[in-house]
C-alpha cells in the first residue's frame, strides 16, 4: 500500500510519493541545474534508461516538468521545470541544507547555494510566514485543516495525533 493509500491525508504522503524515490530528487537537482535533454539527465545519473523514463513521465504527468519539442527528425523534446517544478527548489535546498549539516563527512559542503541578488552564500532555513521566526518542531502544533476529512476527525487514533499537543519534544 502507498502511503496515501492509507486513508489519512497527508501532504508529506503525497511529495514522498510524487519525489521519494533515490532518482527523482536528483534528476531535478538537475533540471534546477539547467539539464534539459534526456540523454544528459541520462550521463549525470548513469540511470537506466527504464527508471530514467519512468522518472521524467512521472515528473511530467504531475505538473513539475513540461516538454518542448526540440528536433522534429526524429523528433525529440527537452524537459522543462514548470512554475510548480521551479518551487521544489525550496524542498532541495532544504534538503542540502539538512545533508550538509547532518552527513557531513568533514570536508565541508560539497555545493555552495549563492544567492546572486545579495552576493551572500545562503542556506534554506524554515521561518514562519506571519512573524519571520525560525521553526522549531517543539514550538509547531499540528491541527486538522478545513479540508480534513470529517469522518476521519472523529477516529480515535486521529483525535489522539491532534489533541491539541505540540509535536515530538527534543532531547
Amino acid at each position: 500500500m502507498s502511503p496515501t493509500e492509507s486513508g489519512f491525508p497527508c501532504s508529506i504522503a503525497r511529495v514522498t510519493e510524487l519525489i521519494g524515490d533515490p532518482w527523482t530528487p536528483l534528476v531535478l537537482r538537475d533540471a534546477v541545474l539547467g539539464v534539459r535533454r534526456y540523454e544528459d539527465f541520462h550521463r549525470n545519473q548513469r540511470i537506466s534508461r527504464n527508471a530514467l523514463s519512468r522518472t521524467l513521465r512521472k515528473l511530467v504527468d504531475a505538473g513539475v516538468l513540461t516538454t518542448r519539442l526540440y528536433q522534429d527528425n526524429p523528433p525529440r523534446k527537452e524537459y522543462l521545470l514548470s512554475p510548480r517544478g521551479r518551487e521544489l527548489f525550496g524542498v532541495l535546498s532544504a534538503m542540502i541544507a539538512w545533508g550538509d549539516r547532518w552527513l557531513d563527512d568533514g570536508t565541508g559542503p560539497p555545493v555552495v547555494l549563492h544567492h546572486s541578488a545579495c552576493g551572500l552564500d545562503v542556506r534554506a532555513d524554515s521561518v514562519c510566514s506571519g512573524c519571520g521566526e525560525p521553526l522549531d518542531a517543539a514550538r509547531v502544533e499540528f491541527r486538522l485543516g478545513d479540508n480534513f476529512p470529517a469522518d476521519l476527525a472523529e477516529r480515535p487514533d486521529v483525535a489522539l495525533r491532534f489533541a491539541g499537543r505540540s509535536s515530538a519534544p527534543h532531547d
